[in-house]
């Protein structure tokens, strides 16, 4: 009996905790495979780095998944809104006004998305795939196809947003990802609104039945992740010192959903993780780190993300199957 209670403990922590075990897992591969150049302080550094924009996408679009709801359009909207930021610092010199500006319009983004979804129950698949053309083509349009730089007399403090390292030696675009983790998280776990947004993921009905406003819910969701995207978007503009119409954000969307998936935020809606989200980003970021440093061609590289996100979603149902049975 004993032995009984305890495999189906370890059956749920596995549910509960299955990136935790992916990580251990990668991290033993990598020792086996490249040791001493996967752990070497720069090449995890690049890892976090390389995958902070991604990340902080990812922390949105597993709030709105818990709503489940989903965006399609986060990679579109990130060169949309570079293009805005970058104009009006261009046009100001004031890197403050900018970042304002973009995120004034991202929470009305968010705020059309949300109430499309909720008010006009238009399936989040449908609203988000039709605002990632939108949001493409008009970007395209502005830049005729082209990309946009940032210039002028201010534009060393415009590029120390993402240039700048804490200490000297951990790049800033780590450290505003994990602020953005930390921020988010107190948000959900803390707060009313993140009760809600469980709640509304979970059960719709019973929400409406306790005065809670799946609308205003899912609202607040869609425009988290719109800010979140324009805080990614200046990481990403500031970085580059550029933004490009065609290319920018692109397939932004699958890795912010695969990461999210991968750290266990639940499809169906009601349950999510954000520090796990961050795991699963990381995830994401080792296998990547891996193929290039075992010279596995790139154009191989959306096939393996794809793999990983339907068999993330496999291991979620067969795992959540298992623990209620038992």
């Amino acid at each position: 009996m004993g032995d009984m209670i305890k495999k189906v403990d370890w059956k749920r922590w596995i549910s509960n905790n299955s990136v935790i075990v992916a990580v251990v897992a990668l991290l033993i591969v990598a020792t086996i495979m490249e040791g001493t150049t996967f752990f070497s302080f720069g090449n995890i550094l690049n890892i976090l780095r390389n995958n902070s924009i991604v990340g902080i996408i990812a922390l949105g679009m597993t709030v709105v998944i818990i709503t489940s709801g989903i965006d399609l359009s986060v990679g579109a909207q990130l060169a949309f809104q570079g293009i805005i930021i970058v104009t009006v610092f261009n046009a100001t010199q004031n890197v403050v006004l900018a970042v304002v500006v973009g995120a004034g319009i991202a929470i009305l983004l968010g705020l059309g998305t949300g109430a499309l979804v909720s008010r006009f129950a238009i399936p989040a698949f449908i609203v988000t795939l039709g605002s990632m053309n939108i949001y493409r083509s008009i970007s395209q349009y502005w830049m005729n196809g082209g990309g946009l730089m940032s210039k002028g007399e201010h534009n060393d403090a415009f590029l120390a947003i993402s240039g700048t390292k804490l200490f000297g030696v951990i790049p800033m675009p780590i450290i505003i990802w994990f602020a953005c983790a930390f921020v988010v998280w107190i948000i959900m776990q803390h707060t009313a609104i993140g009760r809600h947004i469980y709640a509304v993921g979970s059960n719709e009905k019973a929400t409406k039945l306790a005065s809670i406003s799946p609308i205003k819910v899912k609202c607040v969701a869609y425009m988290m992740g719109s800010v979140l995207i324009t805080i990614a978007s200046v990481v990403e503009c500031s970085r580059l010192g550029s933004i490009n119409s065609a290319s920018s954000g692109t397939g932004y969307e699958m890795d912010a959903i695969a990461a999210a998936v991968i750290g266990g935020t639940s499809m169906a809606g009601g349950k999510g993780r954000i520090w796990f989200t961050v795991l699963g980003t990381l995830t994401l970021g080792i296998i990547n780190n891996l193929m290039n440093l075992a010279g596995v061609n790139a154009f191989l590289v959306g096939a393996v993300k794809g793999a990983i996100i339907v068999a993330a979603v496999l291991l979620q149902q067969v795992l959540n199957r298992n623990a209620s049975n038992n």
